[in-house]
């Protein structure tokens, strides 16, 4: 089988009973997210603003048998995120997993960085994740098993010209899970981050030699489907000792 692929063979029902939150998971790493946790038996809500996505993902998954249901969700609101939660209550009365994947990206040089960008990118990359988790706390305590997934980046790690904000983003997002870990572990919630390297969606595929690619010892970008395993891993039982650190799924790039 090609390594690219999901390995649907080996897959475990991890999941089964469990309710997920998936941020920006219209499109991309957030509908792979959607698919691999809903394939491990969880019932998953799919959040976005981008509803003609959203609902074409729910529809094709459900046609699969797949419980996935999505909601408009605007990260950057309170108040929306209290609707989505609340309705999440209505329907399950807890909330064992939430995934903040909604993130946004800009390219632009330090002394060129508009503030309303830099501002806009922060409010969904990172105050997105903040106000996730307090809204979604409540329901979390609820949960035996509670995880919450963080996902950032290898550029939240190391720099890259032209990605100030995203960079700084990513680097903040990794260090508010690690206090979230500390805080919430007397909860027995435990809070990770991902940190994907490139990773091939429809928006680069067309890019063979492009991005991270040259740098990254494996030779390629990672397909959805190997970050959304990664993702299943740390939201289930398998990861039950696994909190504050950082999943780092790029094909040896930071090793180098």
């Amino acid at each position: 089988m090609n390594a690219t692929s999901a390995r649907t063979d080996v897959r475990a029902t991890r999941l089964t009973g469990c309710v997920v939150l998936v941020t920006g998971g219209a499109r991309g790493q957030g509908a792979s997210h959607a698919h691999r946790l809903a394939s491990e038996g969880a019932t998953v809500w799919a959040c976005d603003v981008l509803d003609d996505d959203g609902a074409a993902l729910a529809g094709r998954l459900g046609a699969e048998g797949l419980d996935v249901r999505y909601r408009h969700l605007d990260v950057t609101d309170p108040e929306a995120w209290a609707s989505v939660v609340a309705e999440v209550e209505a329907a399950h009365g807890r909330l064992d997993g939430l995934v903040n994947n909604a993130g946004i990206i800009h390219v632009t040089p330090i002394e060129d960085e508009p503030l309303e960008a830099w501002n806009a990118l922060f409010a969904v990359n990172v105050t997105g994740a903040l106000l996730g988790i307090q809204a979604a706390l409540p329901l979390l305590r609820r949960s035996d098993y509670a995880s919450i997934v963080n996902v950032a980046s290898i550029f939240g790690v190391i720099g890259a010209p032209g990605y100030v904000a995203y960079c700084a983003s990513k680097g903040a997002l990794t260090s508010l899970s690690k206090v979230a870990a500390l805080e919430l572990a007397p909860d027995q919630i435990r809070v990770n981050t991902i940190v994907p390297g490139g990773v091939s969606t429809p928006m680069n595929e067309h890019e063979k030699e492009g991005g991270v690619i040259p740098d990254t010892p494996l030779g390629r970008r990672a397909h959805v489907s190997e970050i959304s395993a990664a993702v299943a891993f740390l939201l289930s039982s398998d990861a039950s000792f696994v909190t504050g650190t950082e999943l780092v799924v790029d094909g040896g790039y930071l090793s180098r």
